[in-house]
């Protein structure tokens, strides 16, 4: 099976030759993966065989494509977003609409201009369409964004205290978002379209259901329906305890949940599987803070191959993931015991490695 054909056949819950796969590493893994296999880091995903091939063209093409090569390195997005990278992570430091006027709100333009720069992302699918599986990321769409460019304080007190200003820059996100949607079907044929917002904390939502109910699922609703519409599956990312709303992204269209974040108060997988699963192809799982980076390459394995067993125990609805970025400090032998539960051999994936570096 091709990549596509295989994650096509999952989300439908047909017989495969192995579980899909589409892991995310920190720059710092990958280049570590890279130096072993004698490739470069851009190469990683091609060797594993990860069978999804998916950019950035929103704003957290701002937080994850921009890569500063030591702490202490910024930029300031086309959202006016400031960055700084603590940790090897991109982190805001300034939020251009925090303690804005009611005046800077209302004179607030999100970005239409950089669209075309930012479709340019996609150009580096072009090679594996028809083989990979394509997907678009435009998130993050609705309230995520907002604690961006107004600040998570902010943004969160404007729910309880301003729900007329939150109305207003939802409307807005979504029009941008909208507009991020009809920009990337246009540039290429996509295989799901990738949205999302983190909303939640380790054990409950930041807000009251209700209120994401009322402001925020109406326009979650349009921007997933720029995917159904093309009949294109839909993903959406949320980390975090985020089960009380699982029924409510189910009536939105939504078929694909990322990234089952392990430890979080209601997202034990094989319970959400149970409950869920006939709705929805869940994707991720694997805990990223304990087992992935501290446990045994045995211990890693048997994990893994239980987490697929379990998840596709109807015959697919599964992709492999982690439930976060895999770390820097992760073992090689864990990373690839993981790929070994799902199929990937060493043999197999230092074989490719092989045919990348005699391709040139």
């Amino acid at each position: 099976m091709t990549s596509r054909d295989r994650v096509h056949a999952a989300l439908r819950r047909e017989p495969v030759d192995r579980v899909p796969v589409f892991m995310w590493f920190h720059p710092e893994t990958a280049a570590k993966i890279a130096a072993h296999l004698r490739i470069a880091p851009h190469q990683v995903d091609e060797a594993l065989g990860n069978d999804v091939r998916q950019v950035w063209v929103g704003n957290n093409y701002a937080m994850e494509g921009i890569v500063h090569e030591h702490d202490g390195g910024t930029h300031t997005d086309d959202w006016g977003i400031t960055w700084v990278r603590e940790g090897g992570f991109n982190q805001v430091t300034h939020s251009p609409l925090a303690d804005a006027s009611e005046q800077d709100l209302a004179a607030y333009r999100f970005p239409y201009d950089a669209i075309p720069s930012l479709m340019r992302q996609l150009d580096r699918l072009r090679p594996d369409a028809g083989t990979k599986f394509i997907g678009a990321d435009v998130s993050p769409c609705l309230f995520e964004l907002l604690c961006r460019v107004r600040g998570m304080e902010q943004a969160i007190e404007d729910l309880a205290l301003q729900p007329e200003v939150s109305a207003s820059l939802f409307e807005r996100a979504t029009a941008f978002s909208l507009a991020l949607c009809d920009a990337a079907f246009a540039t290429m044929p996509l295989d799901w379209l990738w949205t999302g917002d983190d909303v939640a904390g380790q054990q409950c939502l930041m807000m009251n259901p209700r209120q994401w109910r009322s402001l925020i699922k109406p326009h979650l609703a349009r921007i997933v329906e720029a995917g159904t519409r093309r009949n294109v599956p839909v993903a959406y990312h949320c980390c975090g305890a985020m089960r009380d709303i699982i029924p409510d992204l189910i009536e939105t269209g939504i078929t694909v949940l990322n990234p089952i974040q392990y430890g979080c108060t209601g997202m034990d997988a094989a319970a959400l599987k149970r409950d869920f699963g006939a709705s929805l192809t869940f994707m991720g799982g694997l805990d990223t803070i304990g087992l992935i980076p501290r446990g045994s390459a045995a211990e890693v394995y048997n994990a893994t191959l239980a987490m697929i067993d379990t998840m596709t125990a109807d015959g697919g609805g599964f992709i492999l993931a982690a439930s976060h970025t895999i770390p820097p400090e992760t073992p090689l032998a864990n990373i690839f015991a993981m790929y070994a539960a799902a199929g990937i051999t060493g043999e197999e994936i230092f074989a490719n490695a092989e045919t990348i570096r005699a391709r040139g």
